[in-house]
């Protein structure tokens, strides 16, 4: 926890960095932003956000997403996080030790850039897994900032903590 200004650094994780933890750290930077620092990366970046991904996040968020950009975790390999999540099951086994003691978790997401379809089919996948992340932000946010932290504080629970 940065004791500063009392957030919490937290890193989502997914193989390509385009989609879903794209969605998790835009939108905890909108609704959990007195609470938490977000960042995203991959596994194995794809290059570039998906134009969907952009695209939801604009329309239907109002987030403003210039400064989006798919990244590596390699990037982060030294910082320290309070909270890692793993939006997709291919990053959940490869992730990486980060120093620190931070607590590790897994949200099993679908893939919205694996939809097939017309356009608009696919921008609906997209929509749908944004309200997915969306809700469990929503939820790790609602919990008391107090409860964050005697967890942070608690080592041994880090290993099976789900959000």
């Amino acid at each position: 926890m940065t004791v500063e200004n009392n957030t919490f650094n937290i890193l989502f994780l997914c193989t390509g960095n385009s989609a879903r933890s794209i969605f998790a750290e835009y939108l905890t930077k909108k609704i959990g932003r007195d609470r938490f620092e977000a960042y995203s990366a991959g596994s194995q970046p794809a290059g570039a956000v998906n134009p969907f991904a952009i695209r939801v996040l604009h329309e239907q968020y109002g987030i403003d997403t210039r400064d989006a950009r798919s990244k590596s975790w390699d990037e982060f390999k030294r910082a320290r996080f309070d909270i890692i999540i793993t939006v997709c099951d291919k990053a959940r086994e490869s992730c990486p030790i980060f120093p620190g003691q931070p607590i590790v978790a897994h949200w099993s997401t679908p893939d919205p850039a694996l939809a097939q379809g017309t356009d608009e089919q696919k921008l609906r996948q997209f929509k749908e897994t944004a309200r997915q992340i969306q809700r469990r932000i929503e939820l790790l946010c609602s919990f008391p900032i107090e409860r964050l932290g005697h967890l942070m504080t608690q080592p041994d629970l880090n290993a099976g903590f789900k959000i």
